[in-house]
């Protein structure tokens, strides 16, 4: 017998050895499934599947998270967001937005600071560190530190990844995570959906307000402007839709409050109001 032969009849023989051991196991697996109490047995695979694609989600990329929220950005602008184009205005917004982002939770992702053409008082953000501030909210600030404040707060809800949080909930309720994962396109529609509807969580808006507070700080700005504008809008009997989700905005105030006492700051930046009012010129006379 040669060398070929030999080794030949060794892998029939090794083969063998495994093939039968795990037929018996598949056999043996599949007996369990079927048998006795096949209800708890199909209702626990889809649960495995959905916990791993959980956390495939809560996992994401910052690049993913990125590429996704250009996607999403791209539908916003393809509906009825339309932007504010005067250069000065959005200059300004992208100086206040990066000098936050440098002393938040996340430095290292792109943001995009976007100024949204709408009367209304309003401000959101979006996946990969899209936010985006209505001309509305901008004229109501009475100056920087009030408006960096709103931003420091939308930066706050990418620095707890919120949105990728209610993404994979809202798909959890919906059905429609399997083992290969959350079909792309869905994912965008999605993270559309609740950009528009901007759903309100109690936890996530607390955080958010802690994160924003302390990146305020960090920046140099006032501390009492987060108080201030959020008061102002408060007093005028009409909380708009960025406040008006629970918890109730008192009860935010009266935290906020609370977390300056206890974390004082010397920052006392932003609090100009004629500069700041001369730095959005260009919007006061359209």
């Amino acid at each position: 017998m040669n060398n070929r032969e030999s080794l030949y009849i060794y892998y029939t023989v090794f083969r063998r050895r495994l093939f039968y051991p795990l037929i018996s196991v598949l056999v043996a697996l599949s007996i369990c499934l079927s048998s006795a109490l096949p209800s708890q047995a199909f209702d626990w695979v889809p649960l495995i599947f959905q916990g791993v694609q959980a956390l495939q989600l809560s996992n994401m990329s910052d690049r993913q998270e990125v590429e996704i929220g250009k996607q999403i950005n791209q539908q916003l602008l393809d509906s009825d967001v339309r932007l504010y184009r005067d250069a000065n205005i959005n200059r300004y917004v992208q100086q206040i937005g990066q000098r936050l982002v440098a002393n938040s939770d996340r430095p290292n992702l792109p943001f995009t600071f976007q100024v949204v053409d709408d009367d209304k008082i309003n401000a959101f953000a979006t996946l990969g560190g899209f936010v985006y501030l209505n001309t509305g909210l901008i004229e109501t600030a009475e100056n920087e530190a009030e408006l960096a404040s709103v931003i420091a707060h939308e930066i706050g809800h990418i620095g707890g990844r919120h949105l990728v949080k209610q993404m994979r909930q809202k798909a959890l309720d919906a059905g429609l995570l399997t083992a290969a994962g959350l079909d792309r396109n869905r994912a965008i529609q999605i993270g559309y959906q609740l950009a528009r509807n901007l759903p309100g969580s109690r936890n996530h808006e607390f955080d958010a307000d802690k994160r924003g507070l302390r990146t305020l700080t960090r920046s140099g700005y006032n501390q009492t402007a987060m108080v201030s504008f959020m008061q102002k809008l408060v007093k005028k009997g009409s909380v708009p839709t960025f406040l008006s989700t629970h918890p109730a905005t008192g009860d935010r105030i009266n935290i906020i409050k609370k977390a300056i006492n206890t974390q004082p700051s010397n920052g006392n930046d932003g609090l100009d109001n004629s500069t700041y009012k001369t730095n959005i010129q260009a919007l006061l006379r359209s």
